[in-house]
């Protein structure tokens, strides 16, 4: 175990009161009124092909390895609002998403928690025109047609975009699309212009040779973020470390064994390992860690400009549904 993944994980216990004894071996004195945390019976993941942290536990069975007594299950989405909607109905206990979709779910009222974040990844989304468009800037898109999943984060890139150009949400003509349906549209001419991200945009890139209207670059953070079901963080605090601890590992193995880890995507996939390689290169170092204040500022400001649009019916104070593992650990103290 490295030192990174190591401190991590020892800092997710500390919060959490736990000791390394606790996590299923032995009572732990401020938990003295229950037995140890048990591991979980069922862990339902919910991921999609530009999630390589998780791909590549699924692909290695590292979480069965970790929790050899639960039932470790994956399910694959085409996006992120679709794997919330799961989560939120208790068909999922974890999984990853975009900045926009825990906005829509949280506007939505659908229970569920933010507990880890990965880094800013700008470069890894972008909003395309086919390379024989008369769309040149951001402000052509005026009166156009634009594919995007709703809810996503190309939708709030799109939002981003759309008032760098000084135009209103107004002016521009939304086509909510799967990125599967968008793809389609778009190299029919059906619409204008595409808002989407990795690996649909590398995937796209190399097949279309589209031109790039604008990337995430100085419009959307495009943080990624990890959420859960509040049973699950309620009961199994502990496994959250460990996930996080193994995701953190895989992320590591992203950076250091790039050719494995291509064909291990690829091999996942069916995406050609070219689209592999490019959608990695564009993908910074991501280990997975608590959300700092100045991610939760980033995710507050993307619900404010969708509330501001009146594409959400009502303003979401994100860090309501913050995990917060010390809160946690004191209730459990607490506890008669």
């Amino acid at each position: 175990m490295s030192h990174t993944t190591s401190t991590l994980r020892r800092r997710f216990l500390q919060l959490l009161g736990l000791t390394a004894a606790s996590w299923g071996l032995a009572p732990h004195p401020a938990r003295a009124q229950s037995a140890a945390e048990k591991a979980p019976e069922l862990l339902r993941i919910g991921y999609q092909k530009s999630a390589v942290n998780l791909v590549i536990l699924k692909q290695q069975g590292i979480l069965e390895k970790r929790f050899p007594n639960t039932k470790v299950s994956w399910i694959e989405f085409p996006a992120g609002p679709q794997l919330l909607e799961a989560l939120s109905v208790g068909s999922l206990e974890f999984g990853l998403t975009g900045d926009s979709p825990p906005v829509f779910a949280q506007a939505a009222g659908k229970d569920l928690l933010y507990v880890g974040a990965e880094p800013p990844k700008p470069d890894s989304s972008a909003i395309l025109v086919l390379k024989d468009s008369p769309l040149r800037t951001l402000a052509d898109l005026k009166g156009r047609k634009v594919a995007l999943q709703k809810g996503s984060s190309a939708h709030y890139l799109l939002v981003q975009a759309v008032a760098k150009a000084g135009l209103q949400w107004s002016d521009i003509q939304p086509v909510y699309l799967t990125p599967a349906d968008a793809r389609a549209a778009f190299e029919r001419k059906s619409v204008d212009a595409w808002a989407i991200w990795d690996p649909f945009y590398a995937a796209t890139e190399l097949a279309v040779q589209p031109r790039v209207l604008a990337t995430g670059r100085d419009l959307s953070s495009n943080n990624s973020f990890y959420l859960a079901s509040r049973p699950f963080v309620s009961q199994h605090p502990a496994a959250l470390a460990v996930l996080f601890e193994e995701l953190t590992r895989a992320d590591r193995q992203a950076q250091e064994d790039r050719k494995g880890v291509i064909k291990l995507i690829a091999d996942f996939s069916g995406l050609d390992a070219g689209v592999v390689s490019l959608f990695l290169q564009r993908r910074p170092k991501s280990p997975v860690g608590p959300l700092s204040a100045q991610t939760v500022a980033d995710q507050q400001r993307v619900a404010d400009a969708f509330h501001k649009l009146g594409l959400i019916p009502k303003p979401v104070n994100v860090v309501e549904i913050v995990w917060r593992p010390e809160a946690q650990r004191l209730a459990q103290v607490a506890k008669p």
